[in-house]
């Protein structure tokens, strides 16, 4: 899954398949993966997830200050999103309540947390560029990001070029979140007596071969009489 700028890329170069591209006309489609983009990663997950999204790209400039990236495009998925998903998609929610679209702390909380802010800026706030500059501060946007202690849960990073312009996600699948966990001390294994068989197990113990002394004891009654 990428935004359609790059589904011809990926189709003619990778061999691989895309949700989108050049050549998509159903805005339905688009929309649902700018509404993945533009959701937080719990609810981007539940569309990928329908969707059979194996990896996720995106194009990150703040390393290298390209100012085409993604999140420069970012607004154009909210927007699109919207207009097939009015009451989970709202474009003002990502921006501040001075109307300003902001990466760094006084941005939106809801742009902060969204899944095209994670996947460029994963990692990315213990980078830093150079001595002049704090981790975390993006060339493209020239501020430092508001969030980058984060973790991914649905998500791990798969492949970042060596300038993080091109950044890959692998979706792990369901079936690695149902696995129950145990805590390791219940972690025992009970063990069967599967050693015994039945006829084994069916004969008598060897104590039922003790004789107690009583019945060794003759009654007078048991002798005949004369």
């Amino acid at each position: 899954m990428s935004w359609w700028d790059y589904g011809y890329q990926i189709a003619g170069m990778a061999n691989r398949t895309t949700l989108v591209d050049n050549n998509t006309w159903n805005n339905s489609h688009i929309a649902l993966v700018g509404k993945a983009m533009s959701s937080n990663e719990t609810a981007a997950y539940e569309i990928m997830t329908a969707l059979d999204v194996d990896y996720v790209l995106v194009i990150f400039g703040g390393v290298i200050g390209y100012s085409g990236d993604d999140i420069n495009k970012f607004l154009w998925m909210v927007r699109i999103a919207e207009g097939e998903h009015p009451k989970d998609i709202k474009e003002s929610d990502y921006f501040t309540d001075r109307g300003e679209f902001r990466v760094d702390s006084q941005g939106s909380a809801t742009l902060l947390n969204c899944l095209m802010y994670k996947l460029s800026y994963y990692r990315f706030g213990e980078l830093k560029l150079d001595f002049r500059t704090p981790p975390g501060f993006d060339r493209t946007r020239n501020a430092v990001i508001g969030n980058k202690d984060f973790t991914l849960t649905y998500l791990e990073e798969a492949y970042t070029t060596e300038h993080w312009l091109v950044r890959i996600y692998r979706v792990k699948k369901p079936d690695e979140f149902n696995r129950p966990s145990i805590p390791i001390p219940q972690r025992k294994v009970k063990r069967k007596n599967m050693y015994l068989t039945k006829k084994v197990r069916s004969h008598p113990s060897p104590s039922s071969f003790i004789l107690h002394p009583s019945s060794f004891i003759l009654h007078p009654s048991s002798f005949p009489h004369p």
